[in-house]
């Protein structure tokens, strides 16, 4: 058994696919498909099952892929421990952030991380809460910055800050008539929301079950989905309808005022929770505690410091 085959074993079991994890692992095809077969060999164990154009992960495979991910992130932590022994800060730090969040964190996140931590590049991707998740548990990502509630095994989280939600409108909408608005009135709206997949998407329907469309007047409702807040909020100054986001991306101030408006919500407004997600087992605490040092450093006037 060897860390080759290890690494080529999960490179398997992530593609489902064995010219792709070839790929991924920048080796041939045959090269990685002998050295598989040969561990399963000796283990006397099928760890995948092939079919043409298609291949499954067995029940007992599942269990040996993911132990050879630990082994393979505690190698690999020999070398950042030795490294890091001068300066935890001194090696990139791996960084996702979903797509709510990502945007409007970072533009004043990397200033205040650059200035705490000259020597530690960020490297960054976006992504959904579920691909990110799978991504810090394999070590390809250091940490995450999510919306709570996040409960994983073998993971960490710190808050980070309370974000309220908002309610964005065109400038000529009655609405704007209201100091604020109760969330009742979303059911008298159509609201434009991010498609499925999105946690935010999830956590607005949570606080405001009226935001799914429905039938009205006889007429069937018209499901209004963007493909980012970005997108919406342009869909909103085009006077397509009305939406609910994290006020770090209400963006009023990106339009004239003719075009949209900003409101609070009537009584306790609903809001989440932002985070930072990273792996107990992760080696560099200070760069965690950089990040954390960082985010409370921003000016993100909507925002409440936790």
């Amino acid at each position: 058994m060897t860390l080759s085959e290890l690494k080529y074993i999960v490179a398997v079991a992530r593609e489902r696919h064995f010219g792709r994890a070839a790929d991924a692992c920048f080796v041939s095809q045959p090269t990685l498909s002998v050295a598989v077969k040969k561990l399963e060999d000796e283990l006397g164990v099928s760890l995948f099952e092939r079919r043409k154009g298609d291949v499954s992960v067995t029940a007992i495979g599942e269990q040996i892929v993911t132990q050879a991910q630990q082994i393979l992130e505690e190698v690999g932590n020999i070398k950042i421990i030795s490294e890091q022994g001068r300066d935890q800060l001194s090696m990139p730090l791996r960084l996702g952030a979903i797509y709510t969040i990502g945007p409007y964190l970072l533009p004043d996140l990397i200033p205040e991380l650059t200035e705490i931590a000259p020597n530690m590049p960020l490297v960054i991707e976006e992504n959904y809460t579920s691909v990110l998740t799978e991504k810090l548990k394999q070590g390809d990502l250091d940490a995450i910055v999510i919306a709570l509630p996040f409960d994983e095994p073998g993971i960490e989280t710190i808050p980070l800050y309370e974000e309220p939600f908002v309610l964005l409108i065109p400038s000529s909408h009655p609405l704007n008539q209201e100091d604020e608005v109760e969330m009742d009135a979303m059911a008298a709206e159509d609201v434009l929301m991010l498609g499925k997949g999105h946690c935010f998407r999830d956590q607005v329907l949570e606080v405001c079950p009226d935001c799914i469309p429905r039938r009205r007047e006889g007429k069937e409702a018209q499901s209004l989905e963007g493909s980012s807040l970005e997108t919406i909020r342009y869909m909103v100054a085009g006077g397509l309808g009305v939406t609910v986001l994290p006020c770090s991306a209400a963006g009023a101030d990106r339009f004239s005022q003719r075009l949209v408006s900003v409101k609070r919500f009537a009584g306790g407004a609903p809001s989440r929770t932002v985070a930072i997600a990273w792996r107990k087992s992760f080696p560099r605490p200070d760069a965690i505690d950089a990040l954390k040092k960082a985010v409370t450093a921003c000016s993100i006037s909507c925002v409440q410091i936790l």
